[in-house]
């Protein structure tokens, strides 16, 4: 069962965060939609307060949003919650009424978080530990202070030996599923929005041929002024493109 924080009243839908992250990062996105909608972010699996699983690949991934899900919902999803989005839109059409996908494509990309993980793994989780020390530990791997607190929000500090809330070793031998994205023999035909940050590389005019292939009523919009992190970089650019596409539905 996914962890979930729900909030709002109205046409539904579910917000899926990235690699490393929670429902709580979608924070003020969340409260804003839920001025319209019912609005429910799920911790997916060993991320937040979600069980951990070993078998973190998209189509489980994918199934467990589906078991969270009441019926037919809108699905927003952010960089590997997108592609779970994407996943769960292909293999369970009839559960998704409209599809948004924030800064990601349906490709394989290169190894690079894989530092983010080791790095993490080998943070000193001796008792006494403090956040200065861990973010200290992760700084040679890591070396953009926003990305270190944003990991480090997955730690957990106090009495005793601190401990990582995210299931570091589960995600340790996903990464090679997670990087990638399963090959499948289906399309999603209902109404698609993909957004790019302005200043990423996440997705590429190459790549909109593929999604083309998958989801052929797709939009595409840029959301100005960001890099990868498109709805924490500029909220208000990111929901006046979001939300009229809600609207729609």
């Amino acid at each position: 069962m996914l962890h979930r924080v729900e909030l709002g009243e109205g046409p539904p839908v579910v917000l899926l965060h990235g690699l490393f992250g929670s429902a709580q990062n979608w924070g003020s996105i969340q409260k804003r939609l839920a001025a319209h909608h019912r609005v429910l972010a799920l911790d997916l699996p060993s991320h937040g307060a979600s069980a951990h699983d070993k078998a973190m690949d998209y189509p489980r991934m994918a199934a467990a949003v589906a078991g969270a899900m009441a019926g037919p919902m809108a699905v927003l999803g952010h960089s590997m919650g997108g592609k779970v989005a994407m996943m769960l839109a292909l293999g369970r059409p009839e559960l998704v009424t409209r599809l948004v996908v924030a800064d990601i494509a349906p490709v394989t990309y290169p190894p690079t978080l894989r530092g983010y993980v080791e790095a993490m793994r080998a943070v000193p989780m001796h008792p006494g530990l403090t956040r200065r020390e861990a973010d200290a530990a992760l700084a040679g791997a890591v070396p953009e202070a926003g990305v270190r607190a944003f990991l480090l929000h997955n730690l957990r500090l106090g009495e005793g030996a601190p401990s990582w809330r995210l299931g570091l070793e589960e995600i340790a031998a996903a990464m090679p599923l997670l990087e990638g994205f399963p090959e499948v023999a289906a399309r999603y035909d209902g109404p698609v929005l993909v957004l790019a940050g302005e200043r990423s590389n996440y997705i590429r005019p190459a790549y909109h041929a593929r999604i083309r292939a998958l989801f052929p009523r797709v939009e595409f919009a840029i959301v100005p002024g960001t890099g990868h992190w498109v709805h924490a970089e500029n909220p208000a650019g990111f929901l006046a493109l979001v939300e009229p596409f809600l609207a729609a539905g």
